[in-house]
């Protein structure tokens, strides 16, 4: 058998990129610059676009790495648009190196932007705050899938996803654009937060039974559908809980609306998940919300510039 073309091999790696997952992530580094501005800070635009250029490569070295890691799950489930991963290894019949490989040369581009960016040698445009969350999104991402912490493969996946995706990334907008980060702008990411955790357990599922099989112990393979489905309705319901404790300061009327109004989603969700195999209330729930949130600031910016950050 020959060497793959380089269409396929082309292919495989903007596959495994996955580009609606890095559409997302802009997405909810834009909720968190937006956040800044709506809470009265300014910035120039090019370190807003630094900031992105610098987080998309490392967004997409923790995807490589993922691709890596799962492998074999992903040749054993049945994919859905939300879940098993991007299928390009499998279908390709491409050595997983070449995702190992594209993790690395990713990781070490995005390391180099951020010190690019960060140091006095540098434009030094990112300050030390948003360096060491990027730094932190980057290992964490990472050891969500690989050794020696392989944090998805022990029972900590969910939340730890949870933690980079619905906190960490936005957070790290906000830093780009103040320098740093504030109690209120923590909280008010908490609601996106378990909105992604609830999100989590729902794109788990369809995948249980190929993690059961080569030992990835998820949530979905260690707790009955029972619990699963108790655990879903918590969530949603501490979610929509928070957005009405957080509403007034820490999120203004404008954002603690289009954050609430979207979670109207995990109502069917809550109804169907685990009885049904493909993820679809949480996963558009919670575009829904980023969208809504960062809309929601967007309208703060001119309503009420002067809020504190």
């Amino acid at each position: 058998m020959g060497e793959p073309s380089r269409r396929v091999l082309l292919g495989a790696l903007w596959r495994m990129s996955r580009p609606a997952q890095l559409a997302l992530i802009a997405l909810v580094y834009a909720l968190g610059v937006a956040m800044a501005f709506g809470r009265g800070a300014t910035a120039d635009p090019r370190t807003v676009g630094f900031g992105l250029a610098a987080l998309l490569p490392t967004a997409a070295s923790v995807h490589y790495a993922n691709e890596y890691a799962d492998v074999d799950t992903d040749a054993m489930t049945d994919r859905t648009p939300f879940s098993g991963g991007s299928g390009a290894l499998v279908e390709s019949g491409l050595s997983p190196r070449l995702a190992l490989r594209a993790a690395v040369a990713s990781g070490v581009a995005g390391v180099a932007l951020l010190v690019a960016g960060a140091t006095p040698m540098g434009a030094r445009v990112l300050s030390p705050v948003s360096a060491a969350l990027l730094g932190g999104i980057l290992v964490v991402g990472w050891q969500y899938s690989v050794g020696p912490l392989r944090l998805a493969w022990n029972g900590l996946g969910e939340a730890t996803n949870a933690a980079l995706g619905g906190a960490a990334l936005p957070l790290y907008g906000f830093a780009v654009v103040t320098g740093h980060v504030t109690v209120g702008a923590a909280l008010a990411t908490v609601p996106f937060a378990l909105v992604v955790f609830v999100n989590l357990l729902e794109t788990q599922w369809p995948d249980r039974r190929a993690d059961a099989a080569v030992g990835k112990r998820t949530l979905a393979t260690r707790w009955s559908a029972g619990r699963l489905r108790a655990v879903y309705a918590a969530g949603s319901l501490a979610a929509a809980g928070s957005v009405v404790v957080l509403a007034g300061r820490v999120l203004p009327p404008p954002v603690a609306v289009g954050t609430l109004a979207p979670m109207v989603g995990l109502v069917p969700g809550a109804s169907r998940f685990t009885r049904r195999e493909e993820p679809l209330p949480a996963v558009v729930t919670m575009v829904l919300v980023a969208l809504g949130a960062t809309v929601g600031w967007v309208a703060v910016v001119g309503l009420a510039p002067s809020l504190p950050a």
